[in-house]
């Protein structure tokens, strides 16, 4: 993280000025590891019929089989009570369920709690969602489910449309350091440089923003996983040594072999610093094994689980080391540029950049297309 170093920096909150909190699901069976228990969920629960529907949902306070809800926008989920629903699986999509743990979700407003629409009405290929919690900032393609979170929208409308930036904050930077730079440069400065307070110390200094910005598009491409896969250096990649059992139960890390056992599989090598790599006091390894083998009730919606465990686990786990391995260095005090010229909370108020208007914290409008509400009925935004 560049260490720029003041006390003026301007609030995470007040540079992308919209911010919605995270989804919540409500009941944890509409989300897993892999689609294909997913399609199984729901296929038992359409099976199921009046009480034993009912009980096999798990409802709350905001959710029965009774409750009337549109679709969710750009899903093609049904929208009749799901007391009466009989139709096939919406087609899971992809979404980051916890730090650096991407599993599946049925996306149909009925299963969802607070579904958060207007997070949906921009979730596109453009889109880049920072996730904000306790003790980090996170960056992702995929809907972020993470709780308790507050989701930073990098765009306000799909298309890459108007970015979540404070009006002017861009053309200020460009003045201050001799170019453009793009709203997902920002982005990438942000995640380089946010504090624990979630201040980001921002630059006018145009060796130190590139530098910056260089090391936050690093964490970006190895937090979205997008484009070419990462590889570590010099020959390290991870491999399986000792083929993994069908139903593994534990993980244990043997640090002077650098390998990971799922009980008697074995993995490596696997760096001491993707195995000590913490996101929210917990190790990141440990909770992707632990939401893959912990054990659900039986009888639930969330007991049904793959009989054993997919070969895509095992290449999702041999990414994940890669991944959380090359984000330690990434994060490394020695990669942080030395601080210089810094563009103070106070240097934007006085240019009429912050405080942001009231109109920027909210969603922008989407006029353009119907949404199915409620027994089919379209709604008009």
């Amino acid at each position: 993280m560049p260490g720029v170093t003041h006390d003026d920096a301007p609030p995470l909150a007040d540079l992308m000025p919209w911010s919605v909190a995270a989804p919540r699901l409500g009941r944890d069976w509409p989300a897993a590891p892999d689609a294909g228990s997913l399609r199984a969920r729901w296929d038992a629960l359409m099976k199921a019929a009046g009480p034993d529907r009912e009980a096999l949902f798990r409802p709350s306070r905001a959710r029965t089989t009774r409750s009337a809800l549109g679709q969710l926008p750009g899903r093609s989920g049904g929208t009749e009570r799901l007391e009466r629903a009989d139709g096939p699986c919406p087609e899971p999509v992809r979404v980051l369920r916890a730090p650096f743990d991407e599993q599946w979700l049925i996306p149909d407003h009925r299963l969802i709690d607070a579904a958060r629409p207007e997070l949906w009405r921009v979730a596109d290929e453009h889109q880049v969602f920072l996730v904000e919690t306790a003790d980090a900032v996170y960056a992702t393609s995929c809907l972020p489910l993470l709780r308790p979170a507050r989701v930073r929208p990098l765009f306000r409308r799909p298309g890459g449309a108007e970015p979540n930036l404070a009006p002017g904050l861009l053309e200020h930077l460009a003045a201050r350091l001799g170019h453009s730079p793009a709203p997902v440069d920002v982005l990438a400065w942000i995640l380089a440089a946010a504090r624990p307070d979630l201040t980001v110390p921002l630059t006018g200094d145009p060796g130190l923003w590139t530098r910056g910005v260089a090391l936050g598009h690093r964490a970006l491409w190895l937090m979205r996983r997008t484009g070419e896969r990462p590889k570590l250096p010099g020959g390290r990649r991870p491999y399986v040594r000792a083929p993994l059992p069908a139903r593994p139960v534990s993980l244990r890390y043997d640090r002077d072999e650098e390998s990971l056992y799922l009980d008697g599989g074995r993995i490596s090598p696997v760096p001491p610093e993707a195995w000590d790599f913490e996101a929210g006091g917990l190790r990141v390894l440990e909770q992707w094994f632990a939401a893959r083998t912990d054990a659900a009730e039986p009888g639930t919606l969330a007991a049904i689980r793959p009989a054993a465990w997919p070969q895509t686990w095992t290449s999702e786990l041999l990414e994940l080391i890669t991944v959380l391995a090359l984000l330690a260095e990434v994060r490394r005090p020695q990669a942080r540029p030395t601080p210089a010229e810094p563009v103070t909370a106070g240097g934007l108020r006085a240019a009429g950049v912050l405080p942001p208007p009231d109109r920027s914290r909210r969603p922008a409008s989407v006029l353009d297309h119907q949404e199915e509400g409620p027994e089919g009925q379209f709604t008009l935004l």
